[in-house]
């Protein structure tokens, strides 16, 4: 008789991989640490945009919006390694509460297929997906099914102000979406997007970077975890150095002639992975791109996700808001 399978991988005890290449996630996810602090200033409602994955997206708006206010839009990519996650998790919410309030806007937080049952490209795939069906609300007003609360919300919409908002995985695919898209996203109209912020963006590499081979685990987070994630999430076979990883590895194509929207850079100084968000912000500014950098001492990886309402948070808000408001026009 064989051998029973065994797990070759465990992410977190959520999602394990056995040796049969069976994969087994638990849906359920406690977080006692992370409350949801609702002051009932934002509503919310959830809905489905692929009904083929069945896959969801929550939009935020603030109450004190007048009718015939137009808002920004902040199209928020959570992160969670392309392997776990929800719009749902707490401090998700907890986040984007905090962006739609603090910054006035509508807020979009789209769910997308996670690895290893799906691996990359699915998550660009399905955020994209996420684009179009408000894309679709856009250029049909009614489209929404007589749905009164969808088209108050969408009758907020300033469709020439979105801003891709990505934290950590969140952040990867953002780039991913700035480069196919191109600036202003003429392929989404009326969605024009102005600008990419980029939370700690999760990017890899086969060469470790300083603070990847020589920084201190953080509370939530080491390079075996971040090397964990890439092994369930890449293309079976591939390496860090995959472009889907390492937007300037040796098999990634030239951003040289490509045109990008703006984009902004907040990352932890004390992040493993501070060091590669500086060079991808260093590679993009030596090509000409527009890449503002901010580093925030002694913050770990996730101190905006966890903490949106801390000090530190507080001047997160106001470096969007001034980007927000820079590219606005």
């Amino acid at each position: 008789m064989g051998s029973l399978p065994h797990v070759v991988e465990d992410c977190f005890g959520l999602v394990q991989i056995f040796s049969d290449g069976s994969i087994q996630r638990h849906e359920r996810v406690d977080f006692p640490a992370f409350p949801v602090k609702d002051d009932g200033s934002v509503v919310w409602k959830d809905y489905c945009y692929d009904n083929l994955h069945d896959l969801h997206l929550r939009l935020y708006k603030p109450i004190s919006t007048t009718a015939a206010a137009k808002l920004p839009v902040i199209f928020y990519l959570r992160g969670g390694g392309f392997c776990l996650g929800s719009f749902a998790w707490p401090h998700i919410h907890n986040c984007c509460l905090r962006l739609s309030s603090a910054l006035h806007a509508i807020v979009v937080a789209p769910d997308y297929r996670l690895a290893p049952e799906h691996r990359l490209p699915a998550a660009m795939d399905d955020s994209l997906a996420a684009l179009k069906w408000l894309q679709d609300l856009g250029r049909n007003p009614k489209g929404s099914g007589g749905d009164v609360w969808l088209d108050d919300v969408v009758n907020s919409f300033d469709f020439d102000r979105f801003f891709i908002t990505g934290d950590s995985s969140g952040g990867n695919i953002a780039h991913h979406l700035a480069v196919q898209l191109g600036p202003g996203s003429p392929e989404l109209a009326p969605v024009k997007i102005r600008g990419y912020v980029m939370l700690a963006p999760f990017f890899g590499g086969k060469e470790r970077t300083k603070s990847e081979a020589e920084g201190s685990p953080e509370r939530f987070l080491n390079v075996d975890i971040l090397d964990m994630f890439w092994r369930m999430s890449l293309p079976v076979g591939d390496t860090t150095d995959h472009p889907y990883a390492n937007p300037f590895g040796p098999q990634s194509p030239s951003l040289e002639p490509v045109k990008l929207d703006p984009i902004l850079l907040i990352v932890g100084g004390d992040e493993i992975m501070k060091d590669r968000v500086k060079l991808y912000a260093e590679r993009l500014k030596e090509l000409r791109k527009k890449a503002q950098y901010f580093e925030f001492k002694g913050e770990q990886h996730g101190f905006f996700t966890y903490e949106p309402y801390s000090d530190v948070s507080d001047s997160v808000m106001n470096l969007i808001k001034d980007f927000m408001f820079e590219h606005s026009s």
